[in-house]
């Protein structure tokens, strides 16, 4: 054997095996970097691209891939381009070089049209690096944008993700996190704590519950690795290569069955409450709704599911929780998901039961004006199949962002015990016969029959031409089937324009 090929096969070993990186991650209940794309990646389908890669500065430590693994394979037989960075190197810190790898295979994902899927663990930036490893990091975060809505970008967070290692994945279209072991912050607890006092641990600061629960910064929550990432196999199962391609197509349920439960699930009393998950179980392809950010504004459900084996976006009020009606959380949760869905060709279906938007003035000195615009916004902006079903109640502005045919709804359906009007009878009846009531209060109830019978039913507003078909509730599977298949070659074009200025 020559000794160049020698030198090679040498240096090819170096690369793959690594005990000291294992034993670090394995003490942590981590796997490494090179595990993880095992996992995730078809058997054999890695290749490596960038591998003999090293940081040019004067430092101590180097290491043959400077602590970032980068290349493309297939996941479930369909091309992916990745990088998974390795703490065991430098707390896989974001140097020059290591950035420069990560970039490049993002500009292969854009520019063959395929996912791109980071798998990070980051302490950030690597600061004896200085400037080189912030304006790289740049770059990074310049292709994120570019690639926004043209190829599906999703971030595993592994581990720490700290400083500019957090803004990457921010930018990207779905975060997925690992309980205990994976953690996002700008600054950690000892920064924290320096500036402002607060005395504060790693979970509670950036850990998956908080992220999930509370900031809404993540998508998903894993109780392990491995689930993590088969969460991500799951997700992609869903998803186009990119924005001009059509999902994939699964067919696994009959065009055929009626959703018979429907009934016995929604209550025709309008202050009883139901699971909406229930709804979405009965209508939609038996196990096919995979939902996204579980844990965060609960009163609110989205995620991807499949119809006769089209893939579509659900969006969905949740009556068991602050009876359904949008607040300023909510509204952000819908505006990014109905986004998400309209990039990459994925028509969204509504299932409504809402009363309103969250009246109160912490809503409203938080914003709810400006947070509750983002879903009309959304909405408007899309051009996919939008199809909504009135379970029940569909009041006022929150009418108008989730059914409004004027506003660009294609297909309004309604059940018979569906509720549409500006507001709820008792509400109306206050404002409209104040005086009346006020020299007789005996007439209200009354008042309120009389209001409920003439304007809280499907018909006024199907006499106006803003209800399209009412329908018994087990015909709504098969007629949402009909409807979906006859919108999904629409077309509609925008005004030319560079982009809208988004109400953020």
């Amino acid at each position: 054997m020559g000794e160049k090929l020698k030198e090679f096969l040498e240096r090819g070993k170096e690369l793959q095996s690594d005990r000291q990186a294992a034993e670090l991650q394995h003490k942590k209940g981590k796997l490494t970097a090179r595990e993880r794309l095992k996992y995730l990646l078809d058997e054999n389908s890695f290749v490596e691209l960038d591998a003999f890669a090293e940081h040019q500065k004067q430092l101590e430590k180097k290491k043959t891939g400077d602590g970032v693994i980068t290349g493309y394979g297939t996941i479930s037989k369909k091309p992916v381009y990745v990088y998974a960075q390795d703490f065991s190197f430098m707390g896989g810190s974001m140097g020059e070089m290591h950035n420069k790898k990560i970039a490049n295979v993002m500009e292969l994902s854009l520019k063959t049209g395929c996912p791109c899927i980071g798998l990070l663990d980051s302490g950030g930036a690597r600061i004896q690096e200085g400037i080189s490893a912030l304006d790289t990091g740049g770059r990074i975060f310049q292709l994120n944008t570019m690639m926004s809505g043209i190829v599906p970008q999703i971030s595993a967070i592994m581990g720490p993700c700290a400083g500019i290692a957090v803004y990457s994945p921010a930018l990207t279209d779905f975060i997925l996190m690992v309980k205990k072991t994976s953690y996002m912050f700008i600054t950690g607890p000892d920064v924290v704590k320096t500036v402002t006092g607060e005395s504060i641990d790693f979970e509670k600061l950036g850990g998956a519950a908080s992220h999930n629960e509370k900031s809404g910064v993540a998508h998903f929550m894993a109780e392990n690795e491995k689930e993590c990432l088969d969460m991500i196999k799951a997700l992609l199962s869903y998803l186009p290569q990119n924005n001009l391609e059509s999902t994939p197509h699964h067919v696994n349920d009959d065009a055929a069955r009626e959703t018979k439960k429907l009934e016995s699930i929604i209550p025709e009393d309008p202050k009883k409450t139901y699971d909406m998950k229930d709804v979405i179980s009965e209508i939609f392809d038996k196990r096919s709704f995979f939902e996204v950010q579980a844990g965060y504004a609960a009163n609110i459900v989205v995620g991807l599911s499949r119809l006769n084996g089209n893939v579509v976006g659900v969006v969905a009020n949740q009556p068991k929780v602050l009876a359904g009606c949008l607040d300023i959380n909510s509204s952000f949760k819908i505006a990014r998901f109905v986004r998400f869905c309209d990039c990459f060709n994925i028509p969204l279906i509504n299932l409504v039961d809402v009363t309103g938007y969250l009246p109160g003035a912490e809503q409203e000195h938080n914003g709810i004006i400006r947070h509750g615009a983002k879903v009309l916004f959304a909405y408007s902006e899309a051009t996919v199949p939008k199809i909504s079903l009135v379970l029940r109640k569909a009041y006022g502005g929150a009418y108008i962002a989730m059914v409004s045919k004027d506003m660009g709804f294609d297909k309004v359906i309604a059940l018979p015990y569906a509720e549409i009007a500006v507001m709820g009878a008792e509400q109306a009846v206050s404002i409209i016969n104040k005086d009346e009531i006020g020299k007789n209060p005996k007439v209200r109830g009354e008042l309120i029959k009389d209001y409920t019978e003439k304007y809280l039913n499907p018909y006024a507003a199907a006499k106006l031409g803003k209800v399209d078909m009412i329908i018994e509730p087990r015909e709504a599977r098969i007629s949402l089937i009909k409807c979906l298949e006859m919108l999904l070659s629409k077309r509609e074009k925008k005004p030319a324009k560079k982009h809208g200025n988004m109400p953020l």
